[in-house]
């Protein structure tokens, strides 16, 4: 239960860190609202044209007594919108992602260089297009796991009282580790951690992965809101693989970014007077521990 508040905690602080950098998160809002229009889009055309294609995918109905052919037209198109609204809420990280790559691994570096107590962020050395590639590939790998659960728990839902209780909690976890797997991604690739190491590395942590995800995943239900959590989404994934990794971490403002809102010092820093924290002034030790792995 401890690393269900642990995750947690990486999502609050993610959001935390994009407030105070506020151009690294107006440069993170750019993809996410590219994005946005283009679903908003597919779900306007399904809205819109949705019952034509059930009518066309279903002409053995045609012959039916009045009014079953209408009622069970009407029955698939809502189920059809219902399914393109979860699969967009699965998908809509992993396609965000993709199209904002050289926009979140610029904030996933800043965000690196920030907490890590010499200065410095791993670097992948590949070229943008090779980066491209590997993002490209594992998104798909991902979005076909996404959709076999989505197409499964959907079928499920057809259950009686399973199908209305369980099924519904399941989904969130489930969705909530895809979109945990999506955002750490971009901080683990420029490690050099593989796709099948990424998913043992959380599957090892899915207590700490459960608190990052799911209420996240909760909250991009929420129309538009996806859009402006992405950033710090991505600034708190990158904290939660630091912690799944070992890396030692602590509190910092980047200074090109303005630092703080109100531009004070950092709370307990050496400016008002207390040490900082992990300074070995006061005994304590940084915020978490261990070895950072080398390339």
């Amino acid at each position: 239960m401890r690393d269900l508040g642990a995750g947690f905690g990486h999502l609050l602080k993610g959001q935390r860190w994009v407030a105070r950098h506020g151009r690294s998160y107006g440069f993170g809002l750019v993809p996410g609202l590219i994005t946005l229009v283009l679903y908003v889009g597919v779900l306007i055309a399904l809205a819109l044209w949705g019952e034509d294609f059930v009518g066309w995918a279903t002409p053995f109905a045609d012959d039916w007594p009045s009014p079953w052919p209408g009622l069970f037209r009407g029955f698939l198109t809502a189920v059809l919108f219902a399914l393109a609204l979860l699969l967009a809420v699965l998908t809509f990280t992993a396609v965000t992602l993709l199209v904002g790559q050289p926009f979140y691994e610029a904030l996933s570096e800043r965000v690196d260089r920030d907490v890590s107590p010499d200065g410095t962020a791993p670097e992948s050395g590949l070229p943008l297009w090779r980066e491209l590639w590997i993002s490209g590939r594992d998104s798909l790998r991902i979005l076909v796991r996404a959709a076999v659960w989505g197409v499964l728990l959907f079928a499920l839902g057809f259950v009686p009282v399973v199908g209305q209780t369980a099924v519904p909690v399941i989904g969130f976890f489930v969705t909530g580790f895809f979109l945990t797997e999506e955002l750490a991604a971009v901080a683990l690739q420029r490690r050099g951690v593989e796709l099948r190491d990424r998913l043992a590395l959380l599957r090892s942590r899915r207590m700490l992965v459960w608190g990052f995800g799911t209420p996240l995943g909760v909250s991009f239900l929420v129309p538009f809101v996806a859009v402006f959590l992405m950033p710090g989404a991505v600034a708190g994934a990158t904290l939660l693989a630091r912690e799944l990794l070992g890396e030692e971490t602590r509190d910092g403002h980047d200074p090109a970014d303005g630092g703080p809102a109100d531009g004070g010092p950092a709370e307990g820093g050496p400016a008002d007077g207390g040490p900082a924290e992990g300074d070995p002034a006061d005994g304590g030790p940084a915020v978490s521990s261990g070895p950072a792995p080398t390339r």
